[in-house]
């Protein structure tokens, strides 16, 4: 039995002298003695979908247990909103269940045309195009626009997807919203690439905290480089109509590049590009994520449709949100609790210690709250920490109760 805490997940990535089927029986076995510890807080089943509470089955004891949801990325609570299932439900009656072909042949629908031009106006650019994941959208723009003689400028905290996308190409990292260090970088690769492209995150998956997008633009367009954003975790979050980053700092149609998911406000699943319509179009051919996906389905399609009416027409959502928000970072912050630069929705909970990360998600899972534990290497491991994402639907109860529990293991593990 393989000990989980001398090792982590950094040490089943890649082995010089075994094959993968013996990395995989050594990973589980690294596996069974996380449940064992009862520290396996991964792939909770859900009986009842997305929702501020939910039902789920318990890894441990095989029963039914219900749990306020503090790990969703459904910041809406749209993936239940009666008008986007409405919706949904009468594209699949209209279309069948399947787009049936690849969007670039025979599988692109007038509601796709009717979602990508939406999505453009709401982002304030020209055109845009769907993937079917927020992932492959990442991957699939970067990778057919960014090759050997280009470079990306990647903020350090970006997310995997956009790494992955730039196998193919030169990167270079800049230290983390740090400004100095992004023209530091800019002026190295000046002259030297003939696309220099900045990636950065709108507001950060890990961290809660917002990239100053204004000083971005301005800095990058001054170097002859072009801003790419991904808005996978601002759009229906942030700014003054929920458009995202662009709108929060500004700069609307000013970045070159909006990329985002539509899995998280949004309440469905898929991924966007929106940029100039010239890109759009020679996306559409070599994109190979784009080129060779099925389109995505009419249902995800549709609702997702009426999420961006919902976004536009009850801005009440997320005024409940932003209320949660507040009201539990207030009381974060009042009982000690470090939550480094943390902005929006998004709630890192730094703890510093792997094993005590492991033993208080194990305690709240019992005590029926479902967070995310991250630890090295996803972060480093002065760093770790309980990831909480909240949602306009959460309510006082729901904090107070979270905030009760948190107290008293933040006191039992000398957190606070």
């Amino acid at each position: 039995m393989i000990d989980t805490t001398k090792f982590s997940l950094a040490d089943f990535m890649k082995s010089e002298d075994k094959n993968i089927m013996e990395l995989a029986k050594e990973f589980w076995e690294y596996k069974e003695d996380y449940v064992r510890r009862r520290h396996y807080q991964y792939r909770r089943v859900s009986l009842t979908g997305s929702g501020p509470t939910m039902k789920i089955i318990d890894h441990y004891t095989g029963q039914v247990k219900e749990m306020i949801n503090l790990a969703s990325n459904d910041y809406l609570n749209l993936t239940k909103h009666p008008r986007t299932i409405k919706a949904g439900i009468e594209a699949v009656k209209k279309y069948g269940t399947g787009a049936g072909s690849v969007p670039l042949l025979g599988g692109t629908l007038d509601i796709h045309v009717e979602l990508e031009k939406k999505l453009a106006k709401f982002k304030g650019c020209e055109d845009a195009l769907i993937y079917t994941s927020g992932y492959g959208s990442n991957l699939g723009t970067i990778s057919a626009i960014l090759h050997e003689k280009d470079v990306a400028i990647l903020d350090m905290y970006v997310h995997a997807s956009i790494i992955d996308g730039c196998r193919n190409t030169n990167i270079e990292f800049f230290r983390h919203n740090n400004m100095d260090s992004l023209e530091k970088v800019l002026k190295k690769v000046k002259d030297k690439y003939n696309t220099k492209l900045v990636i950065v995150d709108g507001v950060y998956s890990m961290d809660g905290d917002i990239a100053p997008l204004d000083q971005i633009v301005e800095i990058a367009h001054a170097y002859g480089a072009f801003v790419m954003v991904d808005e996978a975790h601002a759009t229906g979050v942030i700014g003054k109509n929920g458009r995202g980053t662009p709108e929060h700092c500004n700069v609307e149609g000013k970045v070159d590049i909006v990329a985002g998911t539509l899995s998280k406000a949004l309440g469905a699943v898929g991924g966007f590009i929106a940029t100039n319509k010239e890109l759009v179009n020679y996306l559409h051919f070599y994109s190979r994520a784009y080129m060779f996906s099925t389109a995505p389905t009419p249902q995800a399609t549709a609702s997702l449709i009426e999420a961006l009416n919902v976004i536009e027409e009850e801005p009440e959502l997320r005024q409940r949100l932003w209320d949660n928000i507040r009201y539990f970072r207030e009381n974060l912050l009042k009982l000690g609790f470090n939550l480094g630069n943390q902005q929006t929705a998004i709630f890192p909970i730094i703890i510093g210690d792997d094993y005590k990360v492991k033993e208080m998600c194990r305690e709240l899972h019992e005590a029926g709250i479902y967070v995310n534990p991250v630890f090295y290497p996803a972060v480093p491991r002065r760093l770790s920490r309980i990831r909480i994402s909240l949602t306009a639907g959460h309510t006082k109860e729901h904090l107070d109760r979270t905030l009760d529990v948190l107290e008293h293991l933040g006191k039992k593990y000398g957190i606070i």
